[in-house]
């Protein structure tokens, strides 16, 4: 039986479960189970017979329903804060531009994108932001990580914070979805969390 599977780059694969049958190891509250596989290499599988990769890691995590709806909402306010930094930043970078040009006399030009695109530049973000994001991003760390004791809050952010990366993590926690994460520094802290 000949399956194919590839992965161009490294990605976690996210995916979020309810069995019906199996039950949590407490059951003192709701708990949903997040299944994750990730590449630190790319893979190309022909038969999963006879394929053996020692750059291709699986496991699961039970997690109390309500912390993560919580969680969800929490990146959904980031990411809406993120997009107002961008926006003024963008509002404010603009005007220059315009200045600039009307300065220069030139007549400006605006080519519509074809196809809209998650922004990867990393925003500057103002004090609340980034509080708001070391929040988020610590209570991350405290349900995905493996060892209870590494989940102490964070003192700094582990990456750029870019709206795609915020997007991301929002798409992670969003138990009525999956997500495939890519982005190179997401990731590398993302696994150093299963680890």
């Amino acid at each position: 039986e000949n399956r194919a599977a590839n992965a161009s780059k490294k990605e976690i694969n996210i995916q979020w479960y309810i069995p019906s049958l199996a039950k949590p190891p407490n059951n003192s509250e709701t708990k949903i189970l997040l299944l994750y596989a990730y590449n630190t290499k790319p893979v190309k599988i022909n038969n999963i017979k006879t394929f053996s990769s020692m750059s291709m890691f699986s496991g699961y995590l039970w997690i109390p329903l309500a912390r993560i709806i919580s969680l969800q909402k929490k990146l959904s306010n980031l990411k809406q804060q993120v997009e107002k930094l961008m926006q003024s930043s963008k509002s404010l970078s603009s005007a220059a531009e315009l200045t600039h040009f009307l300065e220069q006399g030139e007549t400006l030009k605006k080519i519509p994108s074809k196809k809209p695109q998650m922004n990867v530049k990393k925003v500057h973000l103002d004090k609340k932001t980034e509080e708001m994001a070391a929040r988020c991003l610590s209570e991350v760390k405290a349900l995905l990580s493996a060892v209870p004791a590494r989940s102490l809050p964070l003192t700094e952010i582990p990456f750029d914070i870019t709206l795609q990366s915020v997007a991301s993590l929002e798409d992670m926690f969003d138990p009525a979805s999956g997500c495939i994460i890519t982005e190179e520094s997401l990731f590398n802290w993302i696994i150093s969390l299963f680890k």
